[in-house]
């Protein structure tokens, strides 16, 4: 996205497709109608206000270099390696004598 009309243009859209009116941002995220009919009209707003936003439309903000299509995960997929027995790292299990000594019930008691 490259202005605010754009951003305002996403928010409607995002909006329409949850099947809410304006007036329904309030109960969402406490925002007047008229407060949030400005947004959508492309008014200027600050940072906290479109998150906030974004977070009644079941939205989130994700900031990626210029020319990239991708978008920026957090979260790393990790590689399926094969231990010596030849066994994925899939299915790990815990080990039972781990959990023994974190939530080991006797003692705590």
């Amino acid at each position: 996205m490259r202005n605010i009309d754009e951003i305002a243009a996403q928010l409607t859209k995002q909006r329409k497709k949850l099947g809410i009116e304006q007036k329904d941002m309030y109960m969402r995220i406490g925002m007047k109608q008229q407060q949030y009919q400005r947004i959508e009209a492309g008014s200027d707003l600050k940072l906290s206000t479109l998150l906030r936003v974004l977070e009644g439309l079941d939205l989130e903000l994700s900031i990626i270099p210029k020319g990239r299509k991708e978008t920026y995960s957090p979260v790393e997929k990790i590689p399926d390696i094969k231990s010596d027995s030849g066994k994925s790292n899939r299915g790990l299990e815990d080990d039972s004598d781990d959990l023994d000594f974190w939530f080991d019930s006797e003692d705590n008691a």
